[in-house]
């Protein structure tokens, strides 16, 4: 791939195959956004963000978006699999306090001392339930019911293991509990396009949430896969610049 600046054009490909578009247009935005992200990743760039005082690791991007989604359909519970440092909780609090409604349930196979320590100490805290255990046991699923009731709005967002086996088993537990019109949100499907970057891993080609959300969808014909609407857009662009593709499920039907 060939930026050039003064004739302000993109060129990619080679010899007969060799193309070349113009710079300013918004297959160039998707093509060098595609490598920015993988750059990106490989440099650690989500591993710089954090939302009140909690690392997030995640693109600003990606949490704009997902908050937009949250704020268009105000779950009651937000459930989230995949704590690390807590900043996606303290995230997803924070826009349950300002809406002045809704909590969150973080589950995670180990939440470590400190980061347990510092989201207790945390003011938002009151918002947010930690469930220390494996998210697709049987005894998980269980506590998780027990935590919410059937007529409450439910979304749930998957960021814990990523693998394409581990993903499939929590998509199908925690579909069940997803509200109709609401998503279950595979996180990090990016990771199709990162097999091949320093930090990659070959396997991740197939190994990924993306073969997943494929694999469940044959199935699960309730469930749509979409890219929720921009609540605002004065640009030609029309694709998230996303490390999570294919991320959103919606369950079809709207909430009684």
């Amino acid at each position: 791939m060939l930026i050039d600046s003064d004739d302000k054009t993109l060129s990619f490909g080679s010899g007969d195959n060799e193309k070349k578009i113009r710079l300013y247009s918004k297959e160039a935005f998707e093509i060098i956004s595609h490598y920015w992200l993988k750059v990106g990743w490989n440099q650690k760039y989500p591993y710089t963000f954090s939302w009140l005082g909690r690392p997030i690791i995640q693109i600003p991007e990606d949490i704009i978006r997902i908050q937009e989604v949250i704020y268009n359909h105000k779950p009651d519970v937000i459930i989230e699999t995949g704590i690390a440092h807590g900043g996606s909780l303290i995230f997803y609090a924070s826009l349950c306090k300002l809406m002045g409604k809704g909590r969150v349930i973080g589950i995670d196979i180990e939440i470590r001392p400190h980061n347990r320590k510092a989201i207790e100490a945390h003011e938002l805290f009151p918002y947010i339930t930690l469930i220390e255990g494996s998210s697709v046991s049987d005894e998980t699923k269980d506590l998780v019911k027990k935590l919410f009731r059937p007529q409450e709005n439910v979304m749930v967002i998957l960021d814990s293991c990523h693998t394409k086996d581990h993903v499939l088993k929590e998509l199908e537990i925690f579909s069940e509990f997803v509200s109709p019109g609401s998503y279950i949100v595979a996180t990090d499907g990016s990771m199709k396009d990162l097999f091949d970057v320093p930090r990659g891993l070959i396997e991740w080609k197939f190994d990924n949430p993306v073969s997943a959300v494929k694999e469940f969808l044959e199935k699960h014909h309730d469930f749509v896969a979409e890219q929720p609407s921009w609540k605002f857009n004065e640009s030609e662009l029309t694709d998230s610049i996303t490390h999570w593709p294919m991320a959103y499920l919606r369950k079809k039907g709207l909430k009684s």
